[in-house]
């Protein structure tokens, strides 16, 4: 009698235990009814394990991937081991909402799972256990973090200022374009300009409206470039542009393009409206140039030829 008590009070610990885990228990047979559905996952399901209890899976929960869940089965019965998959792999197995105070801006519970296989008497796998991890908390945080990553990575790239590439980023693409032209052989181009009498902007206005302007033009050069372009803030108030698959007179269209919207442009600051224009040189790549840096030395020689000229005006380099 002591013995048959003391297993009864063993099989009540154990169910209590399995009751109240912060694990999500499934137990299905091979034909995917559901046979043990614990606390957790009446708790995050609103449905109780009375009401569940030798329905098919998938006719409660449609939304589940069944092909996929049915290919993880029958591999963990056929060979009698176990199967993991992560959040990473597939965010979660139930469209559980989120309700954790930590992560609340999660929409729905991000989940490890594990399927175990269930031997009967015989040796033979008669049932899976389907065990439900929240990993949310650990999932958000790792989001947030690549999230910030990405944030960092981007702001290393790019000027604070204007939003467009950093010199060193816009110049290492310079090469980079320099070097598929070796090898390809492909028609580019490459711009350089700046904005004429920067200085008495700044002097005559203040800083503050200088980088009005200076925004102003960046502004203007990343809405009339395409996608495939770059555009960096080479320094001050000089910019660079990229522009592959583009002879001499592509390139002019597209300079004469920012020219003109910039000369027809008041940029109002808070100090007063300005009004200013750019100064622009075009060089497209030779086999003269040994090097990006010479080719974007022969862009810049065209730069100072349009400010030597009259300034406001598109040059293209000669050889």
């Amino acid at each position: 009698m002591a013995i048959e008590e003391s297993e009864a009070n063993s099989f009540h610990w154990l169910m209590d235990m399995l009751e109240s885990v912060e694990v999500g228990l499934v137990v299905l047979d091979l034909d995917f009814k559901v046979e043990v559905w614990n606390g957790f996952m009446e708790n995050h399901s609103g449905i109780t394990a009375s009401r569940i209890q030798g329905q098919v899976l998938f006719d409660v929960f449609p939304d589940i991937p069944q092909a996929w869940l049915t290919r993880k089965v029958d591999a963990v019965a056929l060979l009698n081991t176990k199967a993991f998959t992560s959040w990473e792999q597939r965010p979660y197995l139930f469209q559980f909402r989120n309700t954790r105070p930590i992560t609340g801006t999660e929409e729905y519970m991000f989940q490890n799972l594990t399927i175990s296989p269930l031997s009967g008497t015989t040796g033979e796998v008669e049932k899976v256990c389907l065990m439900v991890y929240d990993v949310t908390d650990i999932a958000s945080s790792k989001m947030a973090l690549e999230r910030a990553n990405e944030q960092l990575a981007k702001l290393s790239m790019t000027d604070r200022l204007t939003g467009l590439l950093n010199r060193g980023t816009w110049e290492n693409l310079v090469d980079a374009e320099f070097e598929r032209f070796r090898r390809y052989g492909h028609t580019t181009s490459l711009v350089m300009f700046d904005i004429d009498h920067f200085k008495p902007v700044n002097d005559t206005h203040g800083h503050l409206a200088g980088d009005e302007v200076i925004r102003h033009a960046a502004a203007v050069t990343r809405n009339a470039i395409r996608q495939s372009d770059s555009a960096g803030r080479y320094g001050g108030e000089e910019f660079g542009i990229i522009l592959p698959e583009t002879d001499t007179e592509g390139a002019r269209i597209i300079c004469e393009r920012i020219r003109e919207a910039i000369e027809h442009s008041v940029v109002d600051t808070t100090v007063a409206p300005i009004r200013y224009t750019v100064s622009i040189g075009i060089a497209q790549l030779s086999q003269e140039a040994d090097n990006y840096m010479q080719w974007m030395q022969q862009a810049d020689e065209a730069l100072y030829l349009a400010k030597e000229s009259g300034r406001n005006r598109v040059v293209i380099y000669r050889e």
